[in-house]
């Protein structure tokens, strides 16, 4: 099967008039990454050896995505919206470059997995012409039936066209197909619009197959894998289904997620064996996390990497191009940002470090923060390993502080500190003994 080519197709034109945004429909997220990004991932997976998408008119913004995620992606524009079929073969360029196997999939329905992809595509290095996936809902109302006799798919029924028999079956059309490659093309030619809506409809393949004398048939996916996504209610629905699935698959591989159902992953997300993660964590995209890791409860990461036994939070918040050592230790209400923190460091509480590198087993104390932005660029800091940053002080860059320099709390540092030196920017402490007692004594003389 692995040996088989593979076209996909991807349906990426639907408007989500339900979805109430400017954004187009298959670019809002679950997990972190676009719907549409979700599917292109998928046909990765699933070892798509190329990949075409049907995108709208004007959807500039819908083709650069699919470009980024898949640089070797092909990109067509539907410009009238006349049925499934029709959108199928706004890629008849690529249809036509001989395959072994075509598949058609939606970009809003972004739950499939590689694993249901390759049993639908059996069938066809098995002899079959045409091969449908389908589902069992709860409820079957308003989806088309799959009428089987024995293996063979018959029709695909629309519930307005069916006998009331046709109606009880429970079997349904999940709207993803698989084609034979050297016979995609002239199936989708031979579909015609003689209905009520005039449009050209990718389920007549299965009949015009048959007719032909190829055979067509059904496989069987999850009801959560083929949901589709039209509104906002159904984004949060499928990302409820991703997070349990990431959930099962972080935990099935070592780490410990104390409260799962508080803890939100990204697709992207990885975790290495003995992490332990508190409860109401969050994970944007682009975090990995090594071995004996510890997150502590309400933490937020994204764009980070952490090495080794670090440990974070609780109220920690890690920005892109965080890099945390072996060890580090980030503790409550510390932010980082493109900030690279050396081994055994610490940045225990009240403190930012942003556009900076910290080396290995400095302390940076209580409230203190990188000065990065002067109102027009980000400077960067550099703190020396062992060095020692003292509560409340203000590092503003460019500005190095050398190996085993000491920061006096309380200073505002804007030079370069030699290693091993002391610097102080405060002002000098004065004492007036009896002030404290002199102004409470003037402050009674009125009221008297």
């Amino acid at each position: 099967m692995t040996e088989r080519s593979l076209l996909v197709v991807v349906l990426a034109a639907g408007e989500g008039t339900r979805m109430a945004s400017r954004l187009p429909k298959v670019l809002h997220a679950i997990a972190g990454r676009s719907m549409l990004h979700h599917v292109l991932e998928t046909t990765r997976a699933a070892g798509a050896t190329r990949v075409a998408v049907v995108v709208g008119p004007d959807r500039e913004d819908v083709a650069a995505e699919v470009l980024r995620v898949r640089p070797d992606a092909e990109v067509f524009v539907q410009r009238e919206r006349l049925g499934t079929a029709h959108a199928v073969l706004a890629a008849r360029a690529a249809l036509g470059t001989p395959v072994d196997d075509v598949l058609v999939l939606y970009a809003d329905t972004p739950l499939l997995t590689p694993e249901t992809l390759a049993r639908l595509r059996a069938p066809l290095a098995a002899g079959a012409g045409v091969a449908v996936l389908g589902f069992r809902p709860v409820d079957p109302t308003g989806y088309g039936r799959l009428l089987t006799k024995g293996d063979d798919l018959v029709a695909i029924r629309e519930e307005k066209d069916a006998t009331a028999d046709e109606r009880a079956v429970d079997f349904c059309n999940a709207g993803v197909m698989a084609l034979r490659g050297d016979k995609a093309l002239e199936l989708l030619s031979a579909i015609g619009n003689a209905n009520a809506k005039g449009e050209y409809y990718l389920t007549d393949a299965v009949e015009i197959a048959r007719a032909a004398g190829l055979s067509a048939v059904a496989a069987e996916a999850e009801v959560d894998e083929v949901a589709g996504v039209n509104s906002r209610l159904q984004l949060a629905e499928a990302e409820a289904i991703l997070q349990a699935r990431l959930r099962r698959a972080a935990m099935a591989g070592g780490a410990t997620l104390v409260a799962p159902e508080t803890v939100f992953l990204s697709a992207d997300t990885r975790l290495g064996r003995d992490v332990i993660i508190e409860p109401n964590v969050v994970f944007g995209p682009g975090v990995s996390v090594e071995d004996d890791v510890v997150i502590h409860a309400f933490s937020h990461l994204e764009g980070a990497y952490l090495e080794r036994g670090v440990s974070i939070g609780p109220y920690a918040r890690l920005r892109p191009g965080t890099r945390l050592g072996a060890g580090v230790r980030i503790g409550n209400f510390v932010e980082t940002k493109a900030a690279q923190i050396d081994a055994g460091a610490k940045v225990n509480h009240l403190s930012y470090v942003g556009d900076a590198h910290v080396g290995a087993g400095a302390n940076i104390g209580a409230g203190t923060i990188t000065c990065n932005y002067d109102g027009y660029s980000k400077h960067r800091t550099e703190i020396g390993a062992g060095a020692f940053i003292g509560t409340n002080s203000s590092l503003v860059a460019p500005v190095r502080i050398g190996a085993g320099a000491y920061i006096g709390s309380g200073s505002v540092i804007t030079d370069d500190v030699p290693d091993d030196a002391l610097a102080l920017g405060r002002g000098r402490q004065a004492v007036k003994a009896g002030w404290a007692a002199e102004l409470r004594a003037k402050r009674r003389k009125p009221q008297a």
